[in-house]
């Protein structure tokens, strides 16, 4: 069951080059990319392209590879409607190659675009009830909705998924991640940032949530982004993951209403080396990275994506499929 996925990062790189990227990701071996959805990157000197045009053209481009968002704010800026078409085209395009990946969002895409942004327990009620209309809507029957938050009439998809697409909840925290066990079929979160007891414990709620619901936690995708830089060129590594990366190594950017670029900049001013050593891989040493992707392996998850800040992705993604990839698969 495990699946060996890439990360694109449209807060980095513009829309061409991340197909690139995606191309190389096929052909050397990875099984599945994530991709933001942002509106705002987290620098002035990164990009923020619309996800959902680009997933159309990778599902274009490409013939194997499993497409999704990692992760999409289905509430706020969209109205989930839209996010269940989106789904559904990409899926059609792709042949049924696509999962949704769905989280309650950050301050940076949401409040500049709707002047809005609701508490935490707030956003996590909407969410649900997101997913609830988004399901609906994949049926293909006409739907009449009247939710706390929102409401349709005889609204219907005329262009439906080509597969049953699976819903992995974002959590980063144990005490959120019930809710990708209950009302979600998966679970999607980031590696680096917790403890690896803090990891179980997370894996322990979706279980506890999916048992809730009555559902099969073992056959559940357990999916995890892990930083990781293929090289060993310390200070260049550093270099590049802070000037695009380090305001999504805080946590108060996911918490509060940090809503430009320029706040997350100045947020992540107190990511130095060594936060981003901590939380980052980096090491030429292809044995080290097999080590590390093992021990959340054994942790239980199931779908692990590495994120490499590198400027040339395409190296990294080849010398990876090459050195490490082959090993980790092995482990699956």
């Amino acid at each position: 069951m495990l699946k060996i996925g890439c990360k694109i990062g449209p807060e980095q790189f513009p829309p061409l080059e991340m197909l690139e990227q995606v191309i190389a990701a096929e052909k050397n071996g990875f099984e599945s990319i994530d991709v933001s959805d942002h509106f705002h990157p987290w620098s002035e000197e990164g990009q923020a392209c619309f996800t959902w045009s680009w997933l159309g053209a990778a599902a274009a481009r490409t013939e194997t590879i499993e497409l999704g968002p990692g992760v999409t704010c289905p509430i706020l800026r969209y109205n989930p409607a839209i996010i269940a078409q989106a789904a559904a085209t990409v899926s059609s395009l792709a042949g049924g190659r696509t999962y949704l990946g769905v989280g309650t969002g950050e301050a940076l895409n949401e409040y500049p675009v709707t002047y809005e942004w609701p508490t935490f327990r707030e956003r996590q009620a909407m969410m649900i009830e997101a997913i609830q209309l988004i399901r609906s809507l994949w049926t293909g029957e006409k739907i009449d909705f009247e939710g706390c938050y929102y409401r349709m009439k005889q609204a219907k998809l005329y262009t439906l998924p080509k597969n049953e697409i699976p819903i992995y909840i974002s959590s980063l925290v144990p005490e959120s991640a019930y809710l990708a066990g209950y009302y979600g079929d998966g679970l999607m979160t980031v590696g680096g940032a917790l403890e690896m007891p803090e990891y179980e414990q997370m894996l322990s709620e979706v279980r506890r949530g999916a048992t809730d619901a009555g559902k099969d936690f073992e056959k559940m995708p357990k999916a995890i982004e892990l930083f990781v830089d293929y090289t060993g060129d310390l200070e260049k590594a550093v270099e590049s993951f802070k000037k695009y990366w380090a305001g999504a190594l805080i946590p108060a950017l996911f918490l509060n209403k940090i809503y430009t670029p320029t706040m997350s900049v100045q947020n992540g001013k107190v990511v130095g080396k060594d936060i981003i050593q901590k939380s980052v891989l980096i090491s030429d040493d292809p044995e080290k990275h097999i080590e590390f992707a093992k021990q959340y392996i054994d942790a239980g998850f199931t779908h692990l994506y590495f994120h490499s800040a590198a400027q040339d992705q395409v190296a990294f993604i080849e010398g990876y499929g090459k050195d490490v990839l082959p090993a980790l698969k092995k482990m699956g």
